[in-house]
């Protein structure tokens, strides 16, 4: 057997292969699925009673109003039916600035549901709110469950008799926080949710997924905003608008895509703590989720140690990337220069990621998103034939061999691309390869075969000696 011929047949490295990496996974379709929004005023526990409906800690919970802000989605599942649980922020007709945006967020998910539970606050009984609350979705053309929520003993079933001067029908006593009567509320949702959604958006294979990530107040929410049209994520001049992540389907250049807006990382996650910490455990799970992601950067300011740990945070997850440099309306010609500075230095992991620059303000250039977005999947889901590339890497190594270490020189001996999302090669080789040889064949790689946008990942087998037989 020759070296990097391409017809390397040991078995136990093609075991190795396929234990460590396994198989690229297919995108299946997913069918629509009846959507549920909880409403209320703020501070009736509406997060924790959607955890426990969907029967795991996704939604942010901490004791003390104005937690949630935007409307977000979850996926649950009862009795073998699947449905969507929308989470909203505190709905109060009467409020001003950032809160009546929230408000604004609570009716969008009235009107977009097929069914509505309004969470009450049984120790305290029905306010005039929730009383408000009642009137509109009175109106509505849609099943309402009423939830007493808050209902930890015996002792305060009685008090949720009054409820039904809300005019909701009959009020259903539940503890989010313990599960009491849990179980009987959700057979309640599912007799009244239809079968299947009252309307079905996106495509039949489902849209791809873009997680929008950044520091605070880089302008995630606006830039949203400016993609879908409407005010689909709660903006304000203060950082840290957005807690949960966001989805909305975006349609954009003849394409929907799935955009995910995340909360902005102000910290590490080990330093982080409550609402914070619980919403940097959320933007990491839609970098996870998502299968490219924006990264968004300020311009107009420099680039700082946060900018650079979200990048790091999408390249370990191995997402595609697109860096889009917004606020650009605000840039200089002399922040222009400064920011080719800053770039060389910063961005060393990131050379192979497509630069933007927009403004979500102005609309500047965003349009250019779509096709940045499908060329890094494109890449992502690249897969280079092993034949031609272990031609391509037996010139490469003829021309420039590995460096010498310890007197012995390396030899590779084989090459296989092991998996797509993220492109990963797997070198087999008789020796360990200095780091910077693997950049420099990562470099030579990308040179070749493109993969702008996506991360390559190179790891190395050391083939071991086996003892002659005797």
């Amino acid at each position: 057997m020759t070296e990097l011929d391409g017809t390397w047949s040991e078995e136990t490295e093609w075991t190795a292969v396929d234990e460590e990496f396994g198989h690229p996974d297919e995108d299946g379709g997913e069918p629509p699925q009846p959507v549920l929004a909880v409403v209320g005023r703020p501070n009736v526990g509406k997060s924790t009673l959607v955890n426990r409906i969907i029967g795991r800690r996704e939604a942010v919970v901490q004791d003390k109003p104005g937690v949630t802000r935007d409307r977000v989605a979850y996926d649950a599942l009862w009795s073998g039916r699947r449905f969507t649980v929308v989470d909203t922020g505190g709905w109060d007709p009467k409020a001003e600035g950032l809160q009546a945006s929230v408000t604004e967020q609570a009716e969008l998910a009235m009107m977009t549901a097929d069914a509505v539970l309004l969470v009450v606050d049984a120790t305290v009984g029905a306010t005039t709110t929730d009383e408000a609350a009642a009137r509109v979705l009175r109106r509505s053309k849609k099943p309402v469950l009423l939830a007493a929520n808050k209902v930890d003993d015996d002792r305060l079933l009685a008090d949720t008799a009054a409820l039904w001067s809300l005019g909701l029908g009959e009020p259903h006593p539940v503890s989010a926080l313990h599960g009491r009567s849990s179980g009987d509320l959700l057979d309640a949702v599912l007799h009244a949710l239809p079968t299947t959604p009252r309307e079905v958006l996106g495509e039949s294979r489902g849209p791809r997924r873009v997680a929008l990530v950044g520091k605070p107040n880089v302008g995630k929410s606006s830039l949203l905003n400016r993609l879908t049209g409407e005010t689909r994520a709660v903006v304000d001049a203060a950082a840290g608008t957005t807690v949960d992540p966001v989805d909305s389907l975006v349609d954009l250049d003849g394409e929907t895509w799935r955009f995910v807006d995340t909360a902005g990382l102000r910290k590490r996650v080990k330093t982080a703590s409550g609402m914070e910490y619980y919403a940097s455990l959320r933007t990491r799970a839609a970098i996870e989720a998502a299968e490219v992601a924006i990264v968004l950067l300020d311009a107009s300011e420099p680039i700082s140690e946060q900018d650079l740990r979200v990048l790091t945070m999408v390249v370990d997850a191995g997402r595609a990337c697109v860096l889009a440099f917004n606020k650009w309306d605000l840039v200089d010609e002399d922040r222009r220069h400064q920011l080719t500075r800053e770039l060389d230095r910063g961005l060393v992991r990131l050379p192979w990621a497509e630069r933007i620059n927009v403004s979500a303000l102005t609309g500047r250039s965003v349009r250019k998103l779509a096709p940045a977005l499908r060329t890094a999947l494109t890449s992502w889901d690249q897969r280079v034939p092993t034949g031609h590339l272990n031609s391509w890497l037996a010139d490469l190594v003829a021309a420039t061999p590995p460096p010498v270490r310890s007197g012995k020189q390396p030899k590779v001996l084989f090459a296989t691309q092991a998996q797509t999302r993220p492109p990963t090669l797997v070198l087999f080789t008789s020796g360990f390869l200095e780091a910077g040889y693997r950049r420099f064949i990562e470099r030579r790689f990308r040179e070749e075969f493109g993969f702008t946008g996506s991360p390559v990942r190179i790891s190395v087998r050391v083939r071991e000696k086996r003892p002659r037989k005797s």
